[in-house]
């Protein structure tokens, strides 16, 4: 690891230095009206740009990086709240409303989401490290993916469906339900199909 700049203070490893890196984009992101940049970022910890490229390879892997951090605490939440659901439609229902109930309230993600103007450009939840990020979580579930026909492929695509659809609903709540049972409900009746039947899109010629 690099020890130049730092403000005469070097990380200890290369953890500690992302750990710096991803609080100070964080905080700026927190800042009303500010822009996180790689050059803003390197500045305010004393280091040159060069030694913040080592780690994230630009703007766009950062600000992911800071989104997938604020939600490392959650997702441990999610997987005690889902735990013991085995049925992907149960395990799926639950897993997204209950994400929607206690990520719309989160400034930070909502900010990386929806407002580039404040943190220079948005965060794409359809990206290869988001899509590797959400299989992941979808593998913390206690579902047997495979046993319901879904293989290794459908579960990337359900990951990509379910971060869109977890996109939509915390950057515009717009008129349908979020909350309780009406959002379960409404989950369930429209996701639920391409759940218990993951494989009829066959019928689509594309």
């Amino acid at each position: 690891m690099r020890s130049h700049g730092w403000s005469g203070n070097a990380p200890a490893s290369d953890g500690e230095a992302i750990d710096r890196i991803l609080d100070a984009a964080g905080a700026m992101i927190a800042e009303p009206g500010s822009t996180v940049r790689i050059a803003d970022v390197a500045r305010s910890l004393g280091v040159t740009r060069q030694t913040v490229y080592r780690y994230f390879p630009g703007t766009d892997a950062l600000l992911i990086s800071v989104a997938m951090r604020s939600a490392d605490g959650f997702l441990d939440q999610l997987a005690r709240h889902i735990q013991g659901l085995t049925d992907p439609l149960a395990a799926m229902v639950e897993s997204m409303a209950f994400s929607v109930e206690n990520l719309a309230g989160d400034e930070r993600i909502r900010l990386l989401l929806s407002e580039p103007g404040r943190a220079g450009t948005t965060v794409s939840l359809t990206g290869e490290t988001a899509i590797a990020f959400g299989r992941g979580m979808l593998r913390r579930f206690d579902v047997d993916w495979a046993s319901h026909g879904f293989d290794d492929r459908d579960v990337d695509e359900l990951a990509e469906f379910t971060l869109r659809l977890l996109h939509s609903y915390l950057v515009d709540r717009g008129p349908a339900p979020h909350d309780g049972a009406q959002l379960r409900r409404f989950l369930a009746r429209w996701v639920g199909p391409a759940l218990v039947r993951p494989h009829e899109a066959s019928v689509v010629r594309g």
